[in-house]
């Protein structure tokens, strides 16, 4: 069985000792670090996400620090979203495009202060794009990564555990919201939110030192809550419709095509406002969709044709089957002339070809 070697390139996290220790059978490569894709098996994470709760090193959402009398000016060209209505304990969810529109990233901002933010990114070196702008600019502003590796907690027993270690103030916490919470003399950015429907938080752990002490407090403090280690889930995410940049959508994609046009608010004239203005005006010639495909299938490794007539009107970079709902749950990305609840068409698939039907709306 072939392995992944870890490297300086391809690193471990603060938390993989845990995460070793606890079975992990499955690794990915993202932002050049180890993220785990499974334990018992997806199928079992799944279920156990649904119904308990899990830690997960999430430690690979990297952080860009965009710090400085500039950043602000920096924030406001990278993204469509419009940065001044963000509040002070406030996260944003902010698309990041290029010059032609096109989806470079879509992470989630933390603002620390008027002059300091943090983007949590997906997998990618948004960091080269921001760093490159800032210096062709001559901007007043530091672009860096700081020591902050996200641990997420996840599932409908998330807020007991969390309250075990943080106390009863992260109930308090609103979505997308955070409060700074001590843990062993150290001040934790604690938000609530994570790449599950779930229901949860992630906590910035600034200082590798901390994370196993994180990670060991959580589970002593869970044990009778059934808590384990987990990581994103490929089911759970691909019912609730929550898109993965890199599969779901890549750079050829704008942010209306993927559904994400309400982030596009920005009065400010952004990096790739010109070339979205059209889509904006007039809507995208394709977008996301959840589709069911019939019949049995495999793994998808890569990227599957949508097919009517012969002629290919998208395509699926996402699909599994789900115990929960007894279907194949899939995400395409739709012409406009196919996107309808209820179109049938053809899909081209690892594992032959097969029946697909677009959905009025996600599962969860």
């Amino acid at each position: 069985m072939a392995i992944i070697m870890p490297s300086r390139r391809v690193r471990k996290t603060p938390f993989s000792p845990g995460v070793e220790a606890a079975g992990v059978k499955g690794y990915t490569v993202y932002n050049h670090m180890l993220l785990p894709t499974f334990f018992e098996s997806v199928e079992a994470d799944a279920a156990h996400l649904k119904q308990h709760v899990q830690v997960w090193d999430v430690a690979v959402e990297r952080q860009v620090q965009i710090k400085g009398p500039d950043a602000l000016r920096l924030m406001k060209m990278i993204s469509p979203r419009d940065m001044d209505k963000m509040a002070d304990d406030q996260c944003y969810y902010v698309p990041s495009v290029d010059h032609n529109g096109g989806m470079l990233n879509d992470p989630v901002s933390i603002k620390l202060a008027d002059d300091h933010y943090w983007l949590s990114v997906a997998d990618g070196d948004l960091w080269q794009y921001a760093l490159g702008i800032a210096i062709a600019l001559g901007l007043d502003v530091e672009v860096d990564e700081p020591d902050v590796s996200p641990l997420a907690v996840q599932g409908p027993k998330a807020d007991d555990l969390m309250a075990r270690v943080f106390g009863d103030v992260v109930r308090d916490i609103k979505f997308f919201r955070y409060k700074r919470l001590p843990f062993e003399g150290q001040q934790f950015i604690v938000a609530r939110s994570g790449w599950s429907k779930q229901g949860g938080f992630e906590i910035y752990v600034e200082g590798t030192e901390y994370g196993m002490p994180l990670w060991d407090a959580l589970f002593a403090a869970g044990e009778d809550l059934n808590v384990r280690a987990g990581c994103p889930n490929n089911i759970e995410r691909v019912e609730s419709g929550l898109l993965s940049f890199g599969s779901d959508m890549r750079r050829d994609n704008t942010p209306y095509e993927c559904g994400l046009g309400r982030f596009c608010n920005s009065p400010e004239a952004y990096i790739g406002k010109a070339a979205l203005a059209e889509q904006a005006k007039n809507g995208p010639p394709r977008q996301i969709r959840p589709i069911v495909i019939e019949g049995e299938i495999g793994a998808c490794t890569g990227s599957w044709p949508l097919l009517a007539d012969g002629r290919q009107v998208g395509q699926v970079a996402s699909a599994v089957f789900s115990p929960e709902f007894a279907v194949n749950v899939a995400i395409g990305m739709v012409d406009r002339s196919h996107w309808d609840a209820g179109t049938r068409m053809e899909i081209e698939t690892e594992h032959g070809l097969r029946g697909a039907v677009v959905q009025e709306k996600f599962w969860r």
